[in-house]
């Protein structure tokens, strides 16, 4: 599935009167299995590319904390978003200060805005429907994955810092540190 297609899944899912996860996993379903493997590395890809420190960083700052797995639903949250911001927040994290629900979030104080853990699992669960088998998934998507090597790199995970160190998040991530981060000395 190439990644104009992957996009258009999401867009249409938007308009969906069902949630997000349910109405991507529904049209999913009315796929053939083989196209529902090649949804899941390109959103696998996408993932990887946002893998950074950077990334992290803002999920850091968004979340109130970030461990690995929570990592994992904020890049499938990510993705979640949509084109646009996935791709805005992928040349700058920073840029995510500008999101009305991040926004929202932050007046809230709700830190789960953007993380996403039933998307992880579209892909799987849209399997399962079309061939009725829990299992099913997991042995097909080992087999697909070992023979699509992924040729679309992330680059690295970047330069590692200190997310608990408030200067330095005020540096690298000044809007979300803004929304996040009480003010800091004067």
């Amino acid at each position: 599935m190439d990644t104009d297609v992957f996009w258009r899944v999401l867009d249409a899912a938007k308009e969906s009167d069902q949630s997000f996860d349910d109405a991507v996993a529904a049209h999913l379903s009315s796929l053939a299995p083989e196209e529902i493997l090649a949804f899941e590395y390109r959103l696998s890809c996408l993932r990887d590319a946002v893998y950074r420190w950077d990334v992290w960083a803002a999920a850091y700052l968004i979340g109130g904390g970030c461990s690995d797995d929570r990592f994992s639903d904020f890049t499938a949250g990510l993705v979640a978003l949509g084109r646009d911001w996935y791709e805005r927040a992928a040349v700058c994290p920073d840029v995510l200060a500008e999101h009305p629900a991040v926004r929202a979030a932050a007046i809230a104080g709700d830190q789960d805005v953007i993380f996403d853990e039933a998307f992880n699992f579209v892909s799987s669960t849209a399997y399962e429907r079309l061939v009725g088998d829990p299992e099913a998934f997991w042995e097909a998507w080992k087999v697909y994955s070992d023979a699509h090597t992924r040729t679309e790199d992330g680059g690295g995970m970047g330069e590692s810092f200190d997310f608990d160190d408030a200067q330095e998040m005020r540096e690298r991530l000044p809007r979300l540190a803004a929304l996040h981060l009480s003010p800091g000395p004067s």
